[in-house]
Protein backbone atom coordinates (compact mmCIF):
# COMPACT_ATOMS: atom_id res chain seq x y z
CA UNK A 1 0.00 0.00 0.00
CA UNK A 2 0.79 3.34 -0.81
CA UNK A 3 2.77 5.43 2.04
CA UNK A 4 2.91 9.24 2.01
CA UNK A 5 6.31 10.73 2.99
CA UNK A 6 6.12 14.01 5.00
CA UNK A 7 8.70 16.93 5.89
CA UNK A 8 10.60 15.78 9.34
CA UNK A 9 10.71 18.03 12.48
CA UNK A 10 15.51 18.34 12.21
CA UNK A 11 15.83 20.76 14.88
CA UNK A 12 13.81 22.17 17.92
CA UNK A 13 13.65 24.96 15.99
CA UNK A 14 12.58 24.03 12.32
CA UNK A 15 8.95 25.12 11.71
CA UNK A 16 9.74 24.71 7.52
CA UNK A 17 12.40 23.15 5.40
CA UNK A 18 13.46 23.96 2.16
CA UNK A 19 13.85 20.83 -0.80
CA UNK A 20 18.05 21.86 -1.78
CA UNK A 21 17.85 18.84 -4.43
CA UNK A 22 15.92 15.87 -5.27
CA UNK A 23 18.01 12.58 -5.76
CA UNK A 24 15.21 10.71 -6.82
CA UNK A 25 12.69 11.44 -9.34
CA UNK A 26 8.80 9.99 -9.84
CA UNK A 27 9.01 6.21 -11.30
CA UNK A 28 12.20 5.62 -9.34
CA UNK A 29 13.07 2.45 -7.54
CA UNK A 30 13.61 3.37 -3.47
CA UNK A 31 14.94 1.10 -0.80
CA UNK A 32 14.74 1.75 2.92
CA UNK A 33 18.18 3.86 3.70
CA UNK A 34 18.32 5.34 0.10
CA UNK A 35 19.00 9.04 -0.20
CA UNK A 36 16.03 11.04 -1.13
CA UNK A 37 16.68 14.19 -0.79
CA UNK A 38 18.84 17.25 0.61
CA UNK A 39 16.63 19.05 3.28
CA UNK A 40 17.58 22.78 4.13
CA UNK A 41 16.99 23.26 7.44
CA UNK A 42 17.29 26.38 9.66
CA UNK A 43 20.73 25.62 11.05
CA UNK A 44 21.95 23.15 8.35
CA UNK A 45 21.62 21.41 5.24
CA UNK A 46 20.82 17.68 6.14
CA UNK A 47 20.43 14.27 4.34
CA UNK A 48 16.74 13.07 4.10
CA UNK A 49 16.66 8.99 3.11
CA UNK A 50 13.49 7.28 3.18
CA UNK A 51 12.14 4.89 5.36
CA UNK A 52 9.93 3.44 2.90
CA UNK A 53 10.48 0.50 -0.01
CA UNK A 54 8.35 0.78 -3.48
CA UNK A 55 8.45 3.19 -6.47
CA UNK A 56 8.38 6.44 -6.22
CA UNK A 57 4.78 7.77 -7.21
CA UNK A 58 4.75 10.90 -6.26
CA UNK A 59 6.85 14.34 -5.41
CA UNK A 60 4.51 17.33 -3.71
CA UNK A 61 7.56 19.81 -3.13
CA UNK A 62 9.40 21.44 -6.51
CA UNK A 63 13.47 21.75 -5.84
CA UNK A 64 13.58 25.08 -3.84
CA UNK A 65 10.46 25.31 -2.51
CA UNK A 66 9.62 25.73 1.01
CA UNK A 67 7.62 22.89 3.06
CA UNK A 68 5.94 23.56 6.59
CA UNK A 69 7.25 20.41 8.84
CA UNK A 70 4.89 17.29 8.57
CA UNK A 71 3.12 18.61 5.11
CA UNK A 72 3.41 15.88 2.59
CA UNK A 73 6.58 15.79 0.03
CA UNK A 74 6.39 12.74 -1.46
CA UNK A 75 4.39 9.08 -2.36
CA UNK A 76 6.23 6.27 -2.19
CA UNK A 77 3.88 3.00 -3.26
CA UNK A 78 3.71 0.02 -5.46
CA UNK A 79 4.51 0.89 -9.40
CA UNK A 80 0.90 1.88 -11.27
CA UNK A 81 -0.54 1.85 -7.53
CA UNK A 82 -3.19 4.62 -7.50
CA UNK A 83 -2.03 6.88 -4.50
CA UNK A 84 -4.68 9.62 -4.97
CA UNK A 85 -6.43 8.27 -2.18
CA UNK A 86 -3.70 8.16 0.32
CA UNK A 87 -3.25 11.85 -0.60
CA UNK A 88 -6.85 12.55 -0.14
CA UNK A 89 -7.10 11.16 3.45
CA UNK A 90 -4.11 12.24 4.44
CA UNK A 91 -5.83 15.77 4.14
CA UNK A 92 -3.49 16.84 1.20
CA UNK A 93 -5.91 16.63 -1.52
CA UNK A 94 -5.11 20.06 -2.87
CA UNK A 95 -1.26 19.29 -3.19
CA UNK A 96 -2.70 16.89 -6.50
CA UNK A 97 -2.66 20.07 -8.51
CA UNK A 98 1.61 20.35 -8.16
CA UNK A 99 2.14 16.74 -8.97
CA UNK A 100 5.51 16.43 -10.69
CA UNK A 101 4.39 13.47 -13.22
CA UNK A 102 4.32 14.59 -17.04
CA UNK A 103 1.26 13.07 -17.89
CA UNK A 104 -0.44 14.93 -14.84
CA UNK A 105 0.94 18.17 -15.89
CA UNK A 106 0.11 18.09 -19.51
CA UNK A 107 -3.26 17.65 -18.51
CA UNK A 108 -3.84 20.17 -16.17
CA UNK A 109 -2.32 22.68 -18.34
CA UNK A 110 -4.98 22.72 -21.13
CA UNK A 111 -7.96 24.10 -19.14
CA UNK A 112 -5.74 27.37 -18.76
CA UNK A 113 -4.48 27.37 -21.80
CA UNK A 114 -8.31 27.48 -23.44
CA UNK A 115 -9.16 29.77 -21.34
CA UNK A 116 -6.71 32.43 -23.04
CA UNK A 117 -8.20 30.97 -26.72
CA UNK A 118 -11.34 31.96 -25.49
CA UNK A 119 -11.01 35.58 -24.34
CA UNK A 120 -12.52 38.04 -26.93
CA UNK A 121 -10.20 41.09 -28.25
CA UNK A 122 -6.86 41.25 -30.40
CA UNK A 123 -3.51 41.18 -29.25
CA UNK A 124 -1.35 44.75 -29.95
CA UNK A 125 1.59 42.90 -31.07
CA UNK A 126 -0.28 40.95 -34.21
CA UNK A 127 -1.35 43.97 -35.66
CA UNK A 128 1.19 45.97 -34.87
CA UNK A 129 -0.12 48.00 -32.08
CA UNK A 130 1.42 49.33 -28.86
CA UNK A 131 -1.01 50.27 -25.48
CA UNK A 132 1.14 53.28 -24.19
CA UNK A 133 0.70 53.08 -20.12
CA UNK A 134 1.05 55.40 -17.20
CA UNK A 135 4.64 54.66 -16.05
CA UNK A 136 5.64 54.44 -12.91
CA UNK A 137 8.44 57.69 -12.55
CA UNK A 138 9.29 57.40 -8.88
CA UNK A 139 9.32 55.29 -6.14
CA UNK A 140 6.37 56.67 -4.39
CA UNK A 141 4.14 57.63 -7.45
CA UNK A 142 0.59 56.01 -7.59
CA UNK A 143 -1.18 58.06 -10.15
CA UNK A 144 0.15 60.92 -12.76
CA UNK A 145 -1.79 63.62 -14.04
CA UNK A 146 -1.69 64.93 -17.65
CA UNK A 147 -0.66 67.91 -17.70
CA UNK A 148 0.32 68.66 -21.47
CA UNK A 149 -0.78 66.42 -24.51
CA UNK A 150 2.47 67.03 -27.55
CA UNK A 151 -0.10 64.98 -29.58
CA UNK A 152 -3.36 64.54 -30.66
CA UNK A 153 -5.47 61.93 -31.70
CA UNK A 154 -4.92 61.42 -35.61
CA UNK A 155 -0.99 62.38 -35.71
CA UNK A 156 2.02 60.95 -36.49
CA UNK A 157 4.38 59.66 -33.38
CA UNK A 158 7.80 58.14 -34.31
CA UNK A 159 9.91 56.32 -31.36
CA UNK A 160 11.37 58.76 -29.07
CA UNK A 161 8.69 61.47 -29.58
CA UNK A 162 7.17 63.16 -26.54
CA UNK A 163 3.59 62.26 -26.03
CA UNK A 164 2.80 64.16 -22.70
CA UNK A 165 3.74 65.88 -19.63
CA UNK A 166 3.05 64.04 -16.57
CA UNK A 167 2.50 65.60 -13.57
CA UNK A 168 4.28 62.85 -10.60
CA UNK A 169 4.05 63.89 -6.56
CA UNK A 170 7.70 64.80 -7.15
CA UNK A 171 8.35 66.38 -10.62
CA UNK A 172 6.52 67.23 -14.18
CA UNK A 173 8.26 64.41 -16.47
CA UNK A 174 7.52 63.57 -20.09
CA UNK A 175 6.30 60.30 -21.30
CA UNK A 176 8.05 58.74 -24.78
CA UNK A 177 6.20 56.68 -27.09
CA UNK A 178 8.65 54.06 -27.68
CA UNK A 179 6.72 53.32 -30.79
CA UNK A 180 6.08 54.58 -34.49
CA UNK A 181 2.84 55.01 -36.16
CA UNK A 182 -0.36 57.37 -35.62
CA UNK A 183 -1.89 57.70 -32.21
CA UNK A 184 -5.27 56.11 -32.36
CA UNK A 185 -6.17 56.82 -28.87
CA UNK A 186 -6.21 59.01 -26.11
CA UNK A 187 -7.42 57.86 -23.08
CA UNK A 188 -7.29 60.54 -20.15
CA UNK A 189 -7.46 64.22 -21.22
CA UNK A 190 -5.15 66.81 -19.67
CA UNK A 191 -5.65 67.69 -16.16
CA UNK A 192 -7.05 64.42 -15.69
CA UNK A 193 -5.27 61.56 -13.24
CA UNK A 194 -4.48 58.09 -14.18
CA UNK A 195 -3.38 55.52 -11.62
CA UNK A 196 0.16 53.55 -12.58
CA UNK A 197 -0.06 51.24 -15.32
CA UNK A 198 -3.66 52.54 -16.61
CA UNK A 199 -3.90 52.93 -20.43
CA UNK A 200 -3.41 56.48 -21.55
CA UNK A 201 -3.03 56.15 -25.40
CA UNK A 202 -2.55 53.79 -27.81
CA UNK A 203 -0.11 54.03 -30.75
CA UNK A 204 -0.57 52.00 -34.32
CA UNK A 205 -1.48 51.82 -37.75
CA UNK A 206 -4.37 54.25 -38.89
CA UNK A 207 -7.95 52.80 -38.94
CA UNK A 208 -7.34 50.06 -35.88
CA UNK A 209 -9.84 48.97 -34.13
CA UNK A 210 -9.27 50.56 -30.91
CA UNK A 211 -11.64 49.41 -28.74
CA UNK A 212 -11.06 45.38 -30.16
CA UNK A 213 -7.28 46.55 -28.87
CA UNK A 214 -8.36 47.64 -25.52
CA UNK A 215 -10.09 44.13 -24.91
CA UNK A 216 -6.65 42.53 -26.29
CA UNK A 217 -4.80 44.40 -24.03
CA UNK A 218 -6.57 43.66 -20.93
CA UNK A 219 -7.06 47.23 -19.82
CA UNK A 220 -9.32 50.19 -19.90
CA UNK A 221 -9.48 53.82 -19.42
CA UNK A 222 -10.60 54.73 -15.62
CA UNK A 223 -12.87 57.64 -17.39
CA UNK A 224 -15.54 56.70 -20.44
CA UNK A 225 -13.62 59.11 -22.67
CA UNK A 226 -13.61 57.68 -26.39
CA UNK A 227 -11.36 58.44 -29.10
CA UNK A 228 -13.22 61.01 -30.90
CA UNK A 229 -13.59 62.69 -27.54
CA UNK A 230 -10.02 63.03 -26.84
CA UNK A 231 -9.40 64.92 -29.59
CA UNK A 232 -8.63 68.90 -28.88
CA UNK A 233 -11.85 70.62 -29.51
CA UNK A 234 -10.54 74.23 -28.34
CA UNK A 235 -7.97 76.34 -30.71
CA UNK A 236 -6.17 77.84 -27.76
CA UNK A 237 -5.10 74.43 -26.65
CA UNK A 238 -3.51 73.95 -30.76
CA UNK A 239 -2.03 76.48 -30.30
CA UNK A 240 -0.45 76.43 -26.78
CA UNK A 241 0.65 72.70 -27.45
CA UNK A 242 2.19 74.15 -30.60
CA UNK A 243 4.27 77.10 -28.79
CA UNK A 244 5.67 74.75 -26.02
CA UNK A 245 7.14 72.07 -28.34
CA UNK A 246 8.10 74.59 -31.08
CA UNK A 247 10.03 76.56 -27.81
CA UNK A 248 13.79 77.39 -27.41
CA UNK A 249 13.62 78.24 -23.74
CA UNK A 250 13.74 74.26 -23.54
CA UNK A 251 16.33 71.28 -25.05
CA UNK A 252 14.19 69.00 -27.01
CA UNK A 253 15.49 65.93 -26.29
CA UNK A 254 13.73 62.69 -25.14
CA UNK A 255 13.89 61.37 -21.76
CA UNK A 256 16.27 58.57 -22.39
CA UNK A 257 18.70 60.82 -24.25
CA UNK A 258 18.77 62.97 -21.52
CA UNK A 259 19.45 60.63 -18.89
CA UNK A 260 21.87 58.93 -21.08
CA UNK A 261 24.18 62.49 -21.25
CA UNK A 262 23.71 63.21 -18.07
CA UNK A 263 25.19 59.70 -16.57
CA UNK A 264 28.44 60.67 -19.78
CA UNK A 265 28.57 63.97 -18.04
CA UNK A 266 27.61 65.51 -21.77
CA UNK A 267 26.34 68.98 -22.60
CA UNK A 268 22.98 68.66 -24.77
CA UNK A 269 23.60 71.95 -25.90
CA UNK A 270 26.73 70.53 -27.96
CA UNK A 271 24.62 67.66 -29.54
CA UNK A 272 22.79 68.12 -32.68
CA UNK A 273 19.36 66.07 -32.94
CA UNK A 274 18.64 64.32 -35.77
CA UNK A 275 14.84 63.39 -34.88
CA UNK A 276 12.05 65.39 -36.32
CA UNK A 277 12.50 69.38 -35.34
CA UNK A 278 16.12 68.80 -34.02
CA UNK A 279 15.14 66.86 -31.36
CA UNK A 280 17.71 64.85 -29.28
CA UNK A 281 16.96 60.94 -29.13
CA UNK A 282 19.14 58.08 -27.75
CA UNK A 283 21.66 57.44 -31.40
CA UNK A 284 22.36 61.08 -31.05
CA UNK A 285 24.09 61.01 -27.31
CA UNK A 286 25.61 57.34 -27.95
CA UNK A 287 27.16 58.72 -31.26
CA UNK A 288 28.29 61.99 -29.85
CA UNK A 289 31.84 63.11 -29.69
CA UNK A 290 33.76 65.68 -28.57
CA UNK A 291 36.04 65.71 -31.61
CA UNK A 292 33.58 65.92 -33.85
CA UNK A 293 31.53 69.04 -32.69
CA UNK A 294 32.21 72.17 -34.83
CA UNK A 295 34.48 74.82 -34.42
CA UNK A 296 31.88 77.70 -34.19
CA UNK A 297 29.61 76.08 -31.76
CA UNK A 298 33.23 74.57 -29.78
CA UNK A 299 34.05 78.17 -29.29
CA UNK A 300 30.39 79.34 -28.42
CA UNK A 301 30.23 76.38 -26.20
CA UNK A 302 33.61 77.63 -24.44
CA UNK A 303 32.06 81.06 -23.69
CA UNK A 304 29.23 79.97 -22.61
CA UNK A 305 31.07 77.28 -20.17
CA UNK A 306 32.99 79.02 -17.12
CA UNK A 307 36.47 79.80 -18.42
CA UNK A 308 39.21 78.22 -17.26
CA UNK A 309 41.55 81.57 -17.69
CA UNK A 310 40.84 84.36 -15.47
CA UNK A 311 39.95 87.36 -17.47
CA UNK A 312 40.67 90.44 -14.98
CA UNK A 313 44.14 90.84 -14.30
CA UNK A 314 45.68 88.79 -11.38
CA UNK A 315 44.96 89.61 -8.08
CA UNK A 316 41.40 91.68 -8.88
CA UNK A 317 39.63 88.67 -9.84
CA UNK A 318 39.74 85.21 -8.37
CA UNK A 319 40.66 82.65 -10.56
CA UNK A 320 37.14 80.26 -11.04
CA UNK A 321 38.43 76.70 -9.94
CA UNK A 322 37.12 73.94 -13.03
CA UNK A 323 35.49 70.68 -11.30
CA UNK A 324 36.36 68.26 -12.43
CA UNK A 325 33.40 65.38 -13.51
CA UNK A 326 33.33 61.92 -12.59
CA UNK A 327 31.37 59.14 -14.30
CA UNK A 328 30.61 56.05 -12.19
CA UNK A 329 28.07 53.43 -12.88
CA UNK A 330 25.67 52.02 -10.69
CA UNK A 331 25.25 48.12 -10.15
CA UNK A 332 24.26 45.63 -7.65
CA UNK A 333 23.91 42.21 -6.99
CA UNK A 334 21.01 39.88 -5.61
CA UNK A 335 21.01 36.83 -4.16
CA UNK A 336 18.18 34.59 -2.64
CA UNK A 337 17.41 34.33 0.82
CA UNK A 338 18.76 31.14 2.27
CA UNK A 339 16.88 29.27 4.69
CA UNK A 340 19.07 29.51 7.70
CA UNK A 341 19.22 33.57 7.41
CA UNK A 342 14.95 33.49 7.09
CA UNK A 343 15.20 31.60 9.97
CA UNK A 344 18.13 33.83 11.81
CA UNK A 345 16.44 37.17 10.95
CA UNK A 346 12.71 35.98 12.29
CA UNK A 347 14.14 34.88 15.59
CA UNK A 348 16.12 37.65 16.27
CA UNK A 349 13.26 40.11 15.10
CA UNK A 350 10.93 37.81 17.39
CA UNK A 351 13.63 38.36 20.34
CA UNK A 352 14.38 41.96 19.91
CA UNK A 353 10.49 42.60 19.78
CA UNK A 354 9.31 40.80 22.27
CA UNK A 355 11.53 40.56 24.80
CA UNK A 356 12.08 44.44 26.14
CA UNK A 357 16.08 44.31 26.46
CA UNK A 358 18.18 45.94 28.95
CA UNK A 359 21.95 46.37 28.18
CA UNK A 360 24.45 46.69 31.05
CA UNK A 361 28.44 47.71 30.12
CA UNK A 362 31.49 46.55 32.59
CA UNK A 363 35.48 47.34 31.96
CA UNK A 364 37.71 44.45 33.22
CA UNK A 365 41.29 44.94 33.53
CA UNK A 366 42.66 41.92 31.75
CA UNK A 367 46.58 42.49 32.82
CA UNK A 368 46.10 39.28 35.18
CA UNK A 369 44.37 37.19 32.65
CA UNK A 370 46.97 38.02 30.15
CA UNK A 371 49.67 36.62 32.30
CA UNK A 372 47.40 33.49 33.93
CA UNK A 373 47.09 32.72 30.25
CA UNK A 374 50.44 32.74 29.12
CA UNK A 375 51.79 30.49 32.17
CA UNK A 376 48.30 28.19 31.75
CA UNK A 377 49.64 27.82 27.81
CA UNK A 378 53.00 26.50 28.85
CA UNK A 379 51.45 23.54 30.69
CA UNK A 380 47.99 22.68 28.54
CA UNK A 381 47.65 20.10 25.84
CA UNK A 382 45.37 22.77 23.62
CA UNK A 383 45.93 26.50 23.24
CA UNK A 384 43.76 27.85 25.86
CA UNK A 385 41.78 31.23 24.03
CA UNK A 386 40.59 34.16 25.74
CA UNK A 387 37.51 33.29 24.82
CA UNK A 388 37.56 29.95 26.89
CA UNK A 389 38.46 31.81 30.14
CA UNK A 390 35.76 34.41 29.68
CA UNK A 391 33.60 31.48 28.84
CA UNK A 392 34.60 29.69 31.87
CA UNK A 393 34.05 32.73 33.69
CA UNK A 394 30.73 33.01 33.09
CA UNK A 395 30.36 29.42 33.56
CA UNK A 396 31.12 30.21 36.98
CA UNK A 397 29.20 33.57 37.25
CA UNK A 398 26.11 32.20 36.11
CA UNK A 399 26.11 29.48 38.89
CA UNK A 400 26.18 32.33 41.59
CA UNK A 401 23.30 34.52 39.52
CA UNK A 402 20.70 31.87 38.96
CA UNK A 403 18.74 34.35 37.64
CA UNK A 404 20.88 35.29 34.31
CA UNK A 405 20.53 31.74 34.04
CA UNK A 406 16.80 31.61 33.60
CA UNK A 407 14.21 31.62 30.37
CA UNK A 408 10.96 33.37 30.16
CA UNK A 409 7.71 30.96 29.79
CA UNK A 410 4.82 33.38 29.54
CA UNK A 411 3.13 32.23 32.72
CA UNK A 412 6.42 31.28 34.59
CA UNK A 413 10.18 31.61 34.66
CA UNK A 414 12.67 29.03 34.32
CA UNK A 415 15.68 29.07 36.44
CA UNK A 416 17.87 26.55 34.92
CA UNK A 417 20.33 24.79 37.96
CA UNK A 418 22.72 23.50 34.77
CA UNK A 419 24.80 25.62 32.54
CA UNK A 420 25.28 24.86 28.97
CA UNK A 421 26.38 27.61 26.97
CA UNK A 422 25.87 28.84 23.57
CA UNK A 423 29.09 30.00 21.80
CA UNK A 424 28.25 32.46 18.29
CA UNK A 425 29.85 31.29 15.67
CA UNK A 426 29.87 33.06 11.95
CA UNK A 427 29.71 30.96 9.15
CA UNK A 428 28.66 32.32 5.36
CA UNK A 429 25.09 32.05 5.17
CA UNK A 430 25.02 33.14 8.99
CA UNK A 431 25.30 32.45 12.40
CA UNK A 432 24.93 29.42 14.17
CA UNK A 433 25.79 28.67 17.57
CA UNK A 434 27.16 25.52 19.22
CA UNK A 435 26.14 24.88 22.88
CA UNK A 436 28.79 23.51 25.59
CA UNK A 437 27.34 21.53 28.03
CA UNK A 438 27.85 21.60 31.58
CA UNK A 439 30.68 24.50 30.90
CA UNK A 440 31.19 24.95 34.83
CA UNK A 441 32.20 21.74 35.27
CA UNK A 442 34.95 21.39 32.82
CA UNK A 443 38.40 22.32 32.73
CA UNK A 444 39.73 25.60 30.14
CA UNK A 445 41.70 22.84 28.00
CA UNK A 446 38.33 20.70 27.88
CA UNK A 447 36.19 24.19 26.68
CA UNK A 448 39.07 24.96 24.34
CA UNK A 449 39.14 21.61 22.43
CA UNK A 450 35.17 21.65 22.08
CA UNK A 451 35.10 24.90 21.16
CA UNK A 452 37.56 24.63 18.48
CA UNK A 453 35.64 21.38 17.65
CA UNK A 454 32.67 23.02 17.06
CA UNK A 455 34.06 25.68 15.30
CA UNK A 456 35.46 23.60 12.67
CA UNK A 457 32.08 21.89 12.09
CA UNK A 458 30.48 25.02 12.02
CA UNK A 459 32.56 25.71 8.61
CA UNK A 460 31.78 22.33 6.90
CA UNK A 461 28.39 23.04 7.71
CA UNK A 462 28.84 19.56 10.12
CA UNK A 463 27.41 20.76 12.83
CA UNK A 464 24.46 18.41 14.13
CA UNK A 465 20.98 20.09 15.61
CA UNK A 466 21.73 18.17 18.94
CA UNK A 467 24.77 20.03 19.18
CA UNK A 468 23.43 23.34 18.58
CA UNK A 469 20.22 22.62 21.03
CA UNK A 470 19.93 23.39 24.94
CA UNK A 471 21.57 26.63 25.68
CA UNK A 472 20.65 28.15 28.48
CA UNK A 473 23.21 31.23 28.21
CA UNK A 474 25.19 32.99 25.08
CA UNK A 475 28.44 34.18 24.42
CA UNK A 476 29.31 36.53 21.27
CA UNK A 477 32.76 37.26 21.20
CA UNK A 478 34.23 39.90 18.40
CA UNK A 479 37.34 40.84 20.19
CA UNK A 480 39.61 38.96 17.43
CA UNK A 481 38.10 41.60 15.41
CA UNK A 482 39.44 44.54 17.53
CA UNK A 483 35.55 46.02 18.22
CA UNK A 484 35.86 48.58 21.65
CA UNK A 485 32.26 47.59 22.48
CA UNK A 486 28.73 46.41 20.66
CA UNK A 487 25.69 44.96 22.16
CA UNK A 488 23.86 41.57 20.88
CA UNK A 489 20.75 40.03 20.94
CA UNK A 490 19.46 38.19 23.34
CA UNK A 491 19.46 33.95 22.06
CA UNK A 492 15.87 33.05 23.17
CA UNK A 493 14.74 30.98 25.02
CA UNK A 494 17.84 32.55 26.78
CA UNK A 495 17.34 34.92 29.53
CA UNK A 496 20.76 37.07 28.56
CA UNK A 497 23.92 37.08 26.01
CA UNK A 498 27.20 38.52 26.98
CA UNK A 499 28.73 40.57 24.29
CA UNK A 500 32.76 40.48 24.64
CA UNK A 501 34.96 42.90 23.14
CA UNK A 502 38.50 43.43 22.34
CA UNK A 503 41.54 44.11 24.64
CA UNK A 504 42.29 47.76 24.28
CA UNK A 505 45.58 49.02 25.66
CA UNK A 506 44.38 52.17 27.62
CA UNK A 507 45.61 54.46 30.05
CA UNK A 508 44.78 53.49 33.63
CA UNK A 509 44.42 54.76 36.96
CA UNK A 510 46.30 51.90 39.59
CA UNK A 511 47.45 53.25 42.68
CA UNK A 512 47.09 57.20 42.19
CA UNK A 513 49.12 56.96 38.85
CA UNK A 514 48.35 56.09 35.25
CA UNK A 515 49.89 53.62 34.04
CA UNK A 516 49.50 51.55 30.61
CA UNK A 517 46.88 48.69 31.01
CA UNK A 518 44.88 46.55 29.00
CA UNK A 519 41.13 46.99 29.82
CA UNK A 520 38.39 44.76 27.97
CA UNK A 521 34.55 45.81 28.02
CA UNK A 522 31.90 43.23 28.00
CA UNK A 523 27.65 44.11 27.13
CA UNK A 524 25.16 41.86 29.27
CA UNK A 525 21.65 42.28 26.68
CA UNK A 526 19.14 41.17 29.60
CA UNK A 527 15.46 39.98 29.02
CA UNK A 528 13.94 42.53 31.12
CA UNK A 529 11.06 40.55 32.22
CA UNK A 530 13.74 38.11 33.78
CA UNK A 531 16.69 40.06 34.44
CA UNK A 532 16.81 43.10 36.40
CA UNK A 533 19.32 46.27 36.09
CA UNK A 534 20.98 45.37 39.44
CA UNK A 535 20.50 41.44 39.06
CA UNK A 536 23.12 41.81 35.60
CA UNK A 537 25.33 44.45 37.30
CA UNK A 538 25.52 41.69 39.99
CA UNK A 539 26.39 39.19 37.73
CA UNK A 540 29.15 41.53 35.85
CA UNK A 541 30.82 42.03 39.18
CA UNK A 542 30.90 38.65 39.56
CA UNK A 543 32.25 37.86 36.26
CA UNK A 544 35.28 41.36 36.86
CA UNK A 545 36.80 39.47 39.88
CA UNK A 546 37.11 36.28 38.46
CA UNK A 547 38.47 37.17 35.58
CA UNK A 548 40.67 39.83 37.12
CA UNK A 549 41.93 37.12 39.13
CA UNK A 550 42.23 34.39 37.19
CA UNK A 551 43.35 31.88 40.21
CA UNK A 552 40.06 31.63 41.32
CA UNK A 553 38.77 29.92 38.30
CA UNK A 554 40.25 27.04 39.59
CA UNK A 555 39.09 27.24 42.98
Amino acid sequence: MAEVVRMPKMSDTMTEGVIAKWHKKVGDKVSSGDLVADIETDKATMDFESFQEGTLLYIGAKEGSAVPVDSVIAVVGAEGEDYKTVLESSGEAKVEKVEVAPETAETSDKPETKAVEEEPGIDPESVGATIIRMPLLSDTMTEGVIAEWHKKVGDKVKSDDTLADVETDKATMEVTAYAEGTLLYVGVEKGQAAKVNDVIAIVGKEGTDVQALLKGGKAAPQGDAKPQEAKPEHKEDVLQESSSSDSDLRIKASPLAKKIAKDKGINLNQVKGSAEGGRIVKKDVEEFTPAAKPQEVKHAESTAAVPQTPVAPAGKQETPVSIPQYIGEEKFTEKPVTQMRKIIAKRLSESLFTAPHIFVTMSIDMDSAMAARVKMNEFSPVKISFNDIVLKASAIALKQHPSINSSWLGDKIRVNEHVNIGVAVAVDEGLVVPVVRFADGKSLSHISMEVKDFAQKAKSKKLQPSEMEGSTFTISNLGMFGVDEFTAIINSPNAAILAVSGIQQVPVVKNGAVVPGNVMKVTLSGDHRVVDGASAAAYLQTLKSLLEEPVRLLV
